[in-house]
């Protein structure tokens, strides 16, 4: 803890604190931190506590009435003692297939950055990209760590349509569609594995502070683990990150 942070009241029931507008590490295990810590105390008051890149909104069940006495509060409740509130991330190793039949955006990237496709790859596949929150649609995990080289503007006209699991990277970040939906992100490959499942007891299998590292594969080995993953016998490798 110790990071400048501001507090300021968002509608009548919830507050925004905000910390330096950055995609930064170091902010991101403060507010983890910060989230653990209230979700630690169990108070009935708090109905959800959302994660941000760099926010924190505290959604209470009622009318907040005393706004300076809640600030007051978060604010000790900041303030103390970080007692077993160790993270234990996991890196999740996510296979995806860079084939041109899902990477549909490939070819003009290559234009844009100058890179080779192949290069593309090796780049994109090479990190260990961080899980900073979970959003834009349920199991959408944004993903700070993109090599600086690959980094594209997001295309002007969205499609309407973005296949599941499809991707993609967007200005300095990338991700993975959870779903269909419409989509500006330039799309490098496809994954098949689900991001989000209704039917599991954690729909999500990631959370903020976890690690994804994407593993290359070829078509063939698409296809055989997306068969694996609709009769459910496959498993998502994940080791424990250890920093």
């Amino acid at each position: 803890m110790g990071h400048k942070t501001t507090y300021k009241p968002y509608g009548d029931s919830a507050i925004l604190i905000d910390w330096n507008a950055e995609i930064s590490i170091s902010i991101s295990n403060d507010i983890l931190g910060f989230h653990k810590k209230i979700k630690g105390l169990k108070d009935t008051n708090i109905v959800d506590v959302i994660i941000g890149y760099s926010s924190l909104t505290i959604i209470f069940k009622k009318r907040i009435t005393e706004y300076f006495k809640e600030v007051k509060n978060l604010k000790e409740i900041y303030n103390l003692k970080d007692i077993n509130l160790k993270q234990t991330p996991f890196i999740w190793q996510i296979p995806v297939c860079y084939d041109f039949e899902f990477g549909k955006d490939l070819h003009e990237i290559s234009n844009v950055t100058n890179l080779e496709i192949s290069e593309i790859i090796n780049l994109h596949s090479e990190k260990l990209y961080r899980v900073y929150f979970i959003g834009f649609l349920p199991g959408f995990c944004y993903l700070g760590g993109l090599n600086k080289r690959l980094f594209v503007e997001r295309k002007p006209n969205p499609r309407l349509h973005v296949a599941k699991g499809s991707v993609a990277i967007g200005g300095t970040q990338t991700g993975v569609y959870p779903a269909e939906s419409a989509g500006g992100w330039n799309i490098i490959g496809k994954t098949p594995v689900d991001f989000f499942n209704i039917h599991l007891e954690h729909p999500c299998f990631a959370k903020a502070g976890d690690f994804i590292k994407f593993i290359t594969i070829d078509k063939d080995e698409f296809f055989q683990i997306e068969k694996e993953v609709k009769d459910t016998s496959y498993e998502i490798s994940k080791v424990l990150y250890n920093a």
